[in-house]
């Protein structure tokens, strides 16, 4: 499925990088939003049968619509009808976490013996950058090109010195592109412009490829091209240690549903898995999953440049969104490409730490198709 043609197509979209400017007559939807005090918008990249709208709060993916084997259109994204909505969730629905995504332990690290206290959001810890991370601030709109050849987005967002704890200022983008007709493309980059800080930007959208009203996503067929996981204790946070999925209810090496392994563990997926051949990638990006819902004949693979991936399957979602749809456990899952959860605390993980002069960047390319 990953084939050598696929992967070349993405490295010619990887280039480009069309120069188009800011176009100031787009067609949006904004509302002012008092409690953020800056204009909320919503943004649609279409490209044939595919279809993205996003919200520059949290970076935010509202919705992807794409075919099924017979072409009737769906939306394959759990959220919510209009954007002010998320500034009040809980869930990080389709967002962009960050400083740094999934957890790190204690709110706290020490580097270069200096020691860091971060603003703890999930008991003693911090989960995906701080009660006010990346997911819920205002983003802004850099360029919005709906009409280029592969449209686009561009949000950017400045993170002061100190935000959530986190020391030095630090510029983000994200890039949203729709390539060929069936990809989305997401970029996102990070500049420290003082210190070094330890950065892990997440893509955390939810997925349901029988629709989002759907229901659950038992059916759905995973392929998880990981041979290891890194273990978490009962807080969810890493033990440091690695283990194999041979022979375990994680081992998604050869594709299987969820549902026929997820009553194997006590409330679903929420784990790292370790891609293959992270250490050794000579390639922009490399295979992390696919999954298929047969009765659409929806696919989508992910590829990306990241050393793991957080698998998750909504185990506690509880929330009524789009439609006033009540999404329920397991009702989507996410694939979070990522650093390693609380690296900045595990020396023999790869390190999250980026200086002035190095940019950060991370790339996820979600290729949707169908089978028969």
């Amino acid at each position: 499925m990953f084939s050598l043609l696929s992967l070349s197509l993405f490295n010619f979209s990887f280039a480009l990088n069309p120069q188009v400017s800011y176009i100031s007559n787009h067609q949006h939807h904004s509302k002012y939003h008092p409690k953020v005090n800056q204009e909320i918008g919503v943004y649609e990249l279409k490209n044939g049968n595919v279809s993205v709208k996003l919200t520059n709060y949290g970076a935010t993916v509202i919705s992807v619509i794409v075919p099924d084997k017979y072409g009737k259109l769906a939306d394959v994204v759990l959220g919510y009808d209009s954007a002010k909505e998320y500034v009040n969730d809980t869930t990080y629905f389709g967002a962009i976490v960050g400083r740094v995504a999934n957890r790190i332990a204690g709110a706290q690290y020490t580097y270069n013996e200096k020691h860091y206290k971060l603003i703890a959001n999930e008991g003693k810890n911090i989960l995906h950058g701080g009660p006010k991370g990346f997911s819920r601030v205002i983003w802004k709109v850099d360029r919005y090109s709906p009409k280029a050849h592969y449209p686009h987005i561009k949000f950017s967002y400045f993170s002061f010195d100190g935000e959530q704890g986190f020391p030095g200022k630090l510029k983000v983008t994200v890039i949203y592109k729709i390539i060929k007709g069936n990809h989305l493309l997401v970029t996102m980059r990070a500049k420290p412009l003082n210190k070094p800080t330890p950065v892990n930007l997440a893509q955390h959208t939810y997925w349901n490829l029988g629709g989002h009203t759907s229901g659950n996503i038992l059916a759905h067929e995973v392929q998880i091209f990981a041979s290891q996981i890194t273990p978490v204790d009962k807080n969810l946070i890493p033990t440091g240690k690695f283990e194999q999925v041979k022979g375990t209810p994680f081992d998604f090496l050869k594709p299987h549903t969820v549902g026929s392994t997820i009553n194997k563990l006590p409330k679903g997926y929420d784990i790292n898995y370790v891609v293959d051949g992270y250490k050794t990638r000579h390639a922009a990006v490399t295979p992390v999953a696919v999954v298929k819902e047969k009765k659409s004949g929806r696919v989508m693979e992910l590829w990306a440049n990241k050393p793991g991936v957080q698998f998750y399957t909504s185990n506690t979602l509880n929330t009524t969104g789009k439609g006033g749809h009540v999404y329920g456990p397991h009702a989507a899952l996410c694939l979070e490409t990522q650093g390693f959860p609380d690296a900045v605390n595990h020396p023999n993980f790869p390190s999250v730490m980026v200086s002035p002069g190095e940019t950060y960047e991370h790339y996820m390319l979600f290729k949707f198709s169908t089978m028969n």
